[in-house]
């Protein structure tokens, strides 16, 4: 597999970077990973990286996006932090990814059995990491009578599927820069669930 070039990303459109994507996760959930020379990577990508996606997602340790996506060094942008949710710092970074390094796909990625989630719906409490729980919590329908009818399980995958769509729209609505590259074509941005039982990744539809 060869390591992403300026000439190889910019033959790359926002299709074919999805389709890079959902080609590395079919190989991992099939163990048929590519043979990388990482110490070659390493040397190939000393004075530059081209990375073809941003990959926003969670810290959680059992979802690191390179080894789900089947990906090497310098092929994707890791911005990772509990329950995928997006602040400044995160929209700085994909920003810079894609307008000036070039990346043609933002990726957010949610995952099964978040902890995040389940502590924003039981309304945990913590230090700093309350701050991070009100993100994905502002989503909750506390009054919708169909979703108190759901049972714990249902709750999170729910919420799960909802917080990657807000951290979307929180991406188009904060972020004029990836808002009008996601329109001009340049880029796409998608969301995603990955399933810890599985290890298969979904695409979820807008």
């Amino acid at each position: 597999m060869r390591t992403f070039t300026k000439e190889l990303q910019d033959q790359i459109t926002p299709q074919k970077a999805i389709t890079i994507l959902k080609e590395g996760n079919h190989r991992f959930i099939n163990n048929l990973k590519v043979n990388r020379n990482l110490l070659q990577q390493v040397n190939e990508t000393r004075n530059g990286q081209h990375p073809f996606a941003v990959i926003i997602s969670c810290m959680d340790s059992r979802a690191p996006a390179e080894i789900i996506f089947d990906q090497g060094l310098g092929d994707i942008f890791s911005i990772r932090v509990a329950g995928n949710v997006i602040n400044e710092d995160i929209l700085g970074s994909a920003e810079y990814g894609c307008k000036v390094a070039g990346a043609k796909v933002v990726v957010v990625l949610g995952h099964t059995h978040c902890g995040a989630i389940k502590g924003a719906i039981n309304g945990f409490q913590m230090g700093n990491l309350n701050s991070l729980l009100n993100k994905i919590q502002f989503s909750i329908p506390h009054h919708d009578s169909k979703y108190n009818l759901l049972s714990s399980d249902e709750k999170i995958h729910w919420m799960t599927d909802k917080n990657v769509n807000h951290s979307l729209n929180e991406i188009r609505n904060r972020s004029a820069i990836l808002r009008d590259m996601e329109e001009n074509g340049e880029i796409a941005l998608i969301g995603g669930i990955y399933d810890i039982n599985t290890g298969a990744v979904t695409i979820l539809e807008k």
